[in-house]
Parts: C-alpha cells; structure tokens; sequence
C-alpha cells in the first residue's frame, strides 16, 4: 500500500463525533422542565412549606435524574495514556496521541486523539465504542473495526475485551454490567414508587421504599466492583501501560446511593421520635399555620341556639346567620 497525497488511501478518515451524548442530554432537558415548572408554582405555596417543598423536589429529581443518566454513560471506568504508537497496521509510522479506555454498563468507549490533533497530514480524533449491552454483538463491532481499517491502537485495546482474548474480562464486564444495569431499573421503579408513597403522605413506607432505593444502587456498585478487580491483562503501548480506575458515574452512583440511604434512615427516625416535625416537614402540620383550629369555639350570638349559628374559631370571630326555611 503506497501513500497518496500524504496519506493512506483505502483507510476512511477519522469519524465525526456528535458533541455530546443524546440520551444524557434527553435525560437532563426532562428533569429540568420538571424542575422549573414546580419553581413557578413555587409562589403560591405560603411560609415554610415552600421552601421544604423546594428542597424535597431538588433532591428527588436528583436521585432520579442520576439513576437514569447512569445507565447510558460510558465512564464508569476510564483511564487515559500518553504514547508513541504505531498509526496502521503494517506500517512504521510513529504518532503522538493520547489514548482513552471509557467503560459503561453497556459497552466500552476507546478514544485516540492526536498530541496534536493534525499528524501525517490527517486528523487524529478518534473515538469508537463497542457494545456488549443485550442485543448487540462485540466480537462483530470489533470485526467491523478491522474492516473499516481502524487505528491500531484502538483494535488493540478493543481486542483485549473480545471473547477470543486470552485475558477472559468480556463475560465478566458484561455479565457485570447486565446485572448493575438491571438493579438500576429496580432502584428507579422503588423511587417512584417512594415519590408516590410521599405524595398520599404515607411517611413511614415512603422512607422504606427509599431505603430499598438506596440498596438496590449500592448493589449495582458491588456489581460492577466485581468486575473491576478481576485481574486484567496488561495494556502496554511500549515503556507505558492504561491503567484505568473508577470514573465520574461510579462516584456519583455511590454519593447518590449514600444521599438515599441518610434521608430513608432519616425519615424512619423522625418518624419514631419526632413525628410531628416529620409531618412539618412534608407539610402535613397544620397547627403551626393555623393554631386557632385548636381552640374552643363560642356561638357567634349567645342568644343563638347551635342549630341556627354555625360555630367557628376564636381568632376568625364572625356571626353567621341560617336563616330557616
């Protein structure tokens, strides 16, 4: 194979990336609607019951947003190096690039981009994923690659996780992830099945059902867990070595299983000890707003019988007169 107008002729160029992932950005666009639709009903909601109404909605979207956004994301491990590597296969050219390994619950992410971008007259911006999710075939994303004359260093990397590799991760990354992905269904479901049990101001199965929340999203955390310290083959591009460690999504799963699991046992708590500031706090104490409720009532007239005056609070003194028919 020659070199035509500096660069190889039977090798596609460098694919386009989108500039940022759909399914997040869907996620996010319907959770902020949500959002700020309850933020302009805000003011209509009088004293404190406003702003714990705010702060129980923030915190619901959150942990609902999250659990969502997870399962799409591909950063649940990542890990990047800086190495001279060979470009193509057969060939002696050298390139500078930086070389990513991002893995999901559904697949792998292997990026290549050039230090700098513009080498050997092409661009050097590669980011490739292979999936391993239901449905889809790694072994034929991999075969694809070959065929569409990827880079070397991505088939090398991709080629570590295929199942003809003698390393054996695949089956266990992706039995992983089909369980973590699969609890994070449940954990979606129980919160909300926990929004609902909040919203008929059923408190206490409300806290429970947010507790099994939290379990279910630091059950896929063990899942994956597993998978990550099982031991790997070397990834070796010359003197260096990928190494990879936990990634932005694992952390955020963990602090958002950890915020479920304070605010279930919170809820619990309160409920067996201070149940009215439970109550305050979901804005089911009405005494705090309207103490005269509690006081007696007299007639609005004292020569009025009880059939003929209605009967109302101290503080809201009126006389209401029924006239018989």
């Amino acid at each position: 194979m020659t070199l035509w107008n500096g660069s190889y002729p039977f090798y596609p160029g460098a694919n386009v990336c989108f500039p940022f992932d759909t399914s997040r950005a869907v996620i996010v666009t319907i959770f902020l609607t949500v959002l700020v639709t309850f933020i302009i009903i805000l003011p209509g909601i009088r004293g404190r019951g406003r702003l714990f109404l705010f702060l129980r909605l923030v915190l619901g979207l959150f942990v609902g947003a999250v659990i969502l956004t997870v399962q799409f994301t591909r950063d649940w491990e990542s890990g990047w190096v800086q190495a001279n590597t060979s470009y193509k296969s057969f060939s002696r050219v050298q390139v500078s690039a930086d070389i990513g390994l991002h893995i999901g619950l559904a697949g792998l992410n292997v990026t290549l981009r050039g230090n700098p971008v513009r080498q050997i007259n092409e661009t050097i911006d590669y980011n490739e994923h292979f999936p391993w999710s239901f449905g889809a075939d790694y072994d034929r994303s991999y075969s694809e690659g070959l065929h569409k004359g990827l880079p070397s260093p991505i088939l090398y990397v991709a080629e570590k996780f295929s199942t003809q590799s003698p390393c054996a991760v695949h089956g266990q990354y992706r039995i992983a992830g089909h369980y973590a992905s699969l609890t994070l269904w449940l954990a979606f479901c129980t919160w909300l099945l926990s929004n609902l049990l909040f919203s008929m101001s059923i408190l206490l199965y409300g806290g429970r059902m947010l507790l099994l929340t939290a379990a279910l999203i630091l059950f896929s955390l063990l899942f994956f867990f597993t998978a990550r310290n099982t031991p790997k083959c070397p990834i070796q591009f010359g003197p260096v070595s990928l190494r990879t460690a936990y990634g932005e999504s694992f952390w955020l799963t963990l602090a958002t299983g950890l915020l479920c699991l304070f605010l279930g046992l919170g809820i619990l708590i309160l409920n067996a000890l201070q149940p009215q500031k439970l109550k305050l706090l979901f804005s089911l104490d009405k005494s705090s707003e309207g103490g005269a409720w509690d006081k007696p009532c007299l007639s609005a007239e004292p020569g009025c019988s009880a059939q003929d005056v209605l009967m109302v609070p101290l503080g809201q003194l009126c006389q209401v007169t029924v006239t018989k028919l």
